[in-house]
């Protein structure tokens, strides 16, 4: 009904009335009827309009590049943790020119490099001094107008290291090439010739998978490599350095790479370097033909890069990037939660670098990527990594089951799965990248990794069921993952990976891990470890395993019981959602200052738990300054998981960790 309409039938109801105050109020209610009508209608067309976005840039496109960009980096100021940068660019042709910044980083699949630690650029072009101009939309591209005649732009800048990135150290320097360059937007860096050179400080021996040759000036000279292929060999030099050789094939060497920050961190005993070479040999047996010309598994010993005790890596065709504690080596049973990185960075030589998938490949380091297939990129990778690591004997059986306890734990506890799938979770690499995750059991982080194992691990079981123990998913990776074509990089879909599995033992494939990735249940998530013979228990004695992931983290882990992570002061750094403390008013931030009328200690806590079955356990909290006391229910003591054999099922998991 319109406003006219209205108004005829008000008035003529108003005809029949002589009631004067009825009327006036009546009108008052008319006018602001039509008064509020209009105002809403009057928007259209009347205010202001959107300014039309500056043209897109160009299109990258699959053509050959004319020249060779010049690169040249200085990463000698340790002090001000600055390096400098000269950079010549050749002209294909005058007007705008656009250099970009990259942006998107393979290894957080995630656009994390921020073109905010790039400054002072200045640009000439043939050696005369010329203006740039960012981008009004796209921050990390430069326009230059190059005159008619134009040959090259020759660029000067520097970029700004975060002082937490310890890229540069009087004992150890890292060049991650993503950071120190530009390069012009238009081709696909497959295509783009780069000649880049370095200088480190003196006395520092450099490691990567990069041909080189030293100059002068401890500079380091590389032979000219196609700017895909820069980006993914990083540089790391270091002044306490170790290589020891971990095959015997002359044609493919694979070598291990220790920079440390103290030389007596570099101790290695032969057993640890036997594990080590019988690691190189399953992952041969188990995905056949190398990817790679020769492979480095560049290992930093340094509790400055790794300061939590924990791991970390990044993966690459010809190199890992294996960031791990002084005393991996030197304090070896302190290690069993990073056990695995070396395995897991060098699978993904085979598993992302030779076969990744198809939305995630990208042209150029500013090409959006998506990551539907983290699942099997990262998720399956994390499995071969636990496995990997068992046969070589990096791990016994008993702390493989421990550690495999942690996964099945942690998909246990995905209380986020009540509104969030598995599939959902591939997305969290780009919205979630540097931001931080207060809630993680009911928000979700990357879980494509633990719950990958679990997934994979039903594969393997169903694998073997379905063939009666006479395929695994061991044929599965000799025939997905083989190098059987001369590029360095061939995408695979979700189609092609239901496919392969279909020709190792057919299946509805396709329908099978549809159930993990959409699946709102945890007993469907967790079925594969039942079908390899195994299930999920709790205790009130922790594992080993256990043990020392608490202490990489820096917490009293008590998810499984009152359902909450603390540190030694009392501050709660983890709630898990709709648990026990998260019903008594807990979060994250909070303070336990108290616990059943004595001052909060961690063992004060734990001992609270232990009899909570007979007694409430009461906490004195303090909240931004609310101070309170809150009743935690809960009456099921201490838990801890473990695995445990599922009595008359078959025990597929031991076979799947058997050596090959």
């Amino acid at each position: 009904m319109n406003v006219p309409t209205v108004a005829r039938q008000y008035l003529r109801r108003l005809s029949m009335t002589r009631r004067f105050p009825s009327l006036c109020i009546g009108l008052m209610a008319l006018v602001m009827i039509a008064s509020m009508t209009g105002r809403a209608a009057a928007q259209v067309g009347t205010g202001p309009l959107a300014v039309p976005l500056p043209p897109a840039l160009r299109t990258p496109l699959d053509r050959p590049f004319k020249g060779t960009v010049k690169l040249a980096v200085r990463a000698t100021d340790i002090d001000h943790q600055v390096f400098v940068v000269h950079e010549t660019i050749p002209v294909e042709a005058p007007g705008d020119t656009v250099l970009l910044y990259p942006k998107w980083e393979a290894g957080s699949h995630a656009p994390t490099a921020t073109v905010t630690e790039l400054a002072g650029l200045t640009v000439q072009v043939d050696g005369k001094p010329a203006d740039w101009t960012r981008d009004p939309v796209h921050m990390h591209a430069f326009h230059v107008e190059v005159p008619k005649g134009g040959r090259s732009i020759t660029l000067d800048f520097q970029f700004l290291a975060p002082s937490s990135s310890h890229l540069l150290r009087p004992d150890m320097v890292i060049v991650p090439w993503q950071h120190v360059l530009l390069y012009p937007a238009g081709w696909y860096a497959r295509d783009i010739l780069v000649a880049a050179r370095v200088v480190i400080p003196s006395g520092l021996t450099p490691y990567t998978s990069l041909a080189f040759h030293t100059g002068s000036d401890d500079a380091l000279d590389f032979q000219p490599v196609m700017l895909d292929q820069l980006v993914d060999a990083p540089v790391y030099a270091g002044r306490y350095t170790r290589r020891i050789a971990l095959n015997e094939v002359a044609a493919k060497p694979v070598f291990l790479d220790l920079l440390a920050d103290k030389k007596e961190d570099l101790a290695v005993t032969d057993i640890q370097i036997r594990h080590l070479q019988v690691l190189i040999a399953q992952g041969l047996k188990t995905f056949g033909t190398e990817p790679y010309r020769h492979y480095d598994a560049i290992v930093t010993l340094s509790n400055v890069i790794s300061p939590d005790g924990g791991g970390g890596g990044i993966e690459h065709l010809e190199e890992g990037e294996d960031n791990l504690p002084a005393a991996y080596f030197t304090d070896a049973p302190a290690q069993l939660n990073n056990l695995d990185l070396i395995a897991h960075e060098y699978v993904h030589a085979w598993n992302g670098l030779w076969r990744t998938p198809t939305d995630l490949w990208s042209p150029t380091l500013n090409w959006p990527a998506r990551g539907s297939l983290l699942w099997v990129y990262e998720g399956q990778t994390e499995f071969w990594g636990r496995v990997l690591a068992a046969r070589a004997g990096l791990r016994t059986r008993q702390e493989t089951l421990d550690k495999l306890a942690l996964d099945a734990d942690f998909v246990a506890n995905r209380t986020r799965r009540r509104w969030k799938d598995l599939q959902d979770s591939t997305n969290d690499a780009i919205y979630m990248a540097k931001h931080h995750v207060a809630w993680r059991s009911w928000q979700g982080r990357e879980d494509y990794y633990s719950e990958g194992v679990l997934l994979w691990l039903d594969v393997d079981a169903r694998l073997r069921e379905l063939s009666h123990g006479r395929r695994s998913l061991d044929d599965f990776a000799r025939l997905f993952f083989a190098k059987d074509a001369p590029q360095a990089t061939r995408t695979y879909n979700f189609h092609d990976v239901c496919a392969a599995l279909n020709m190792i033992a057919p299946d509805d494939w396709a329908t099978f891990l549809g159930r993990h990735l959409h699946t709102h249940s945890t007993d469907e998530a967790l079925v594969g470890l039942a079908r390899a013979g195994w299930k999920l228990v709790y205790t009130d004695v922790p594992t080993e395993t256990f043990r020392q992931n608490e202490a990489e983290a820096g917490v009293t882990d008590l998810d499984d019981s009152i359902g909450l992570e603390i540190d030694a002061d009392g501050r709660v750094q983890s709630v898990q959602w709709d648990g026990p403390a998260f019903r008594a008013g807990l979060s994250p931030g909070a303070r336990v200052t108290g616990v059943d009328g004595q001052a909060f200690s961690t063992q004060a806590l734990l001992d609270a738990v232990r009899v909570s079955a007979t007694k409430p356990l009461n906490v004195r909290v303090d909240a931004n300054g609310n101070r309170r006391m809150a009743v935690i229910s809960y009456q099921g003591g201490l838990r801890y998981p473990h695995l445990e054999r599922i009595a008359g099922m078959p025990d597929r998991l031991s076979k799947l960790l058997d050596a090959r």
